[in-house]
């Protein structure tokens, strides 16, 4: 099961109802967080998401109110017992902005992995717990989870992330009998182990049927809709999107800030065929983003209004 939960829904500037834009994935026990505006540590505990088994931290771009929880919750982080290194994912100058941030704490009793997405990085993978960059092609078959980036269209450097978590084949009793596999290696094959035993080589085809599919989750934010968006989210499960302006007539506005409204990202939402449309990243203007919500469901049925705290519980 996939827990992901929305942490703060507002950009811009904190609210007295609304944290700075987060969310947080989980998944088999460890974490991934989308983003860290202000307030997120506070939304953490508020929300009971943990925090210690954060392994990777994604954020999107640098302004203020995406990034500026990040050296509260890691110096938390540290004081909290954490020693295991955490991987931040971020455009290139991540770096140099996790440094400036982190110059008022003295010391971290864990090491930070810093991952500057370049042009040419074609996907991340994600296999037992080691985030490794690889250039073309990514070998789903070996990983629990693929991670992958797409530059935005927005006033500074910006990355939309999409997820997909695979689905392990179906484990064939029948299939392990005919290809006389001993019954002492099922487990290791059923989980894609190539295993060793009484000096002969058993492979996972052995005993899986075919690939099934898995489960994506996306996530793009502070953007102009572009056609490269489309196929990015293509069949996302859950596609989280911002929504800073959900009147169609601050079109002009999000234009010239180069952000979204409610119909835009409704409409890649259908154009991609995805399962549900989750709106967040709601201007400080917007004090209710309900109100405008028929806005987007005219174009995309199935779109949910974000709020802090909103759980998603994805399964195969």
């Amino acid at each position: 099961m996939i827990d992901v939960t929305l942490l703060g829904t507002g950009g811009g500037m904190p609210m007295t109802n609304r944290y700075l834009s987060s969310a947080m994935i989980s998944f088999k026990g460890r974490k991934i967080l989308l983003d860290s505006g202000e307030g997120t540590q506070v939304a953490m505990r508020k929300f009971k998401t943990g925090f210690k088994n954060i392994d990777v931290i994604c954020i999107s771009h640098f302004h203020g109110d995406h990034i500026f929880g990040l050296p509260g919750l890691l110096s938390t982080m540290g004081n909290s017992g954490r020693t295991e290194p955490i991987t931040i994912i971020g455009p290139s100058g991540l770096k140099e902005i996790v440094n400036g941030l982190l110059l008022s704490i003295s010391y971290l009793p864990y090491d930070i992995n810093i991952v500057q997405v370049k042009e040419e990085t074609m996907g991340l993978k994600i296999s037992d717990n080691i985030l490794k960059l690889e250039q073309g092609k990514v070998d789903y078959s070996n990983s629990d989870m693929v991670l992958r980036s797409l530059e935005l269209n927005h006033s500074s450097l910006c990355l939309g992330y999409s997820f997909y978590i695979n689905r392990m084949p179906k484990f064939l009793v029948e299939k392990a009998q005919l290809n006389q596999v001993p019954k002492e290696i099922w487990k290791r094959l059923q989980y894609g182990e190539i295993t060793s035993y009484n000096e002969k080589t058993y492979y996972p085809q052995m005993v899986l049927g075919e690939e099934r599919k898995g489960i994506k989750i996306s996530f793009v934010t502070d953007t102009r809709p572009t056609e490269e968006i489309v196929d990015f989210i293509d069949e996302s499960d859950l596609f989280i999107c911002e929504g800073t302006y959900g009147d169609d007539e601050d079109l002009e506005k999000a234009v010239k800030n180069k952000h979204m409204t409610f119909s835009e990202a409704a409409k890649l939402a259908y154009e991609a065929r995805v399962g549900e449309l989750l709106l967040t990243h709601f201007s400080p203007a917007m004090e209710e983003p309900r109100a405008f919500s028929h806005y987007a469901r005219k174009i995309f049925k199935n779109t949910t209004i974000g709020y802090d705290g909103l759980v998603r519980k994805l399964t195969f």
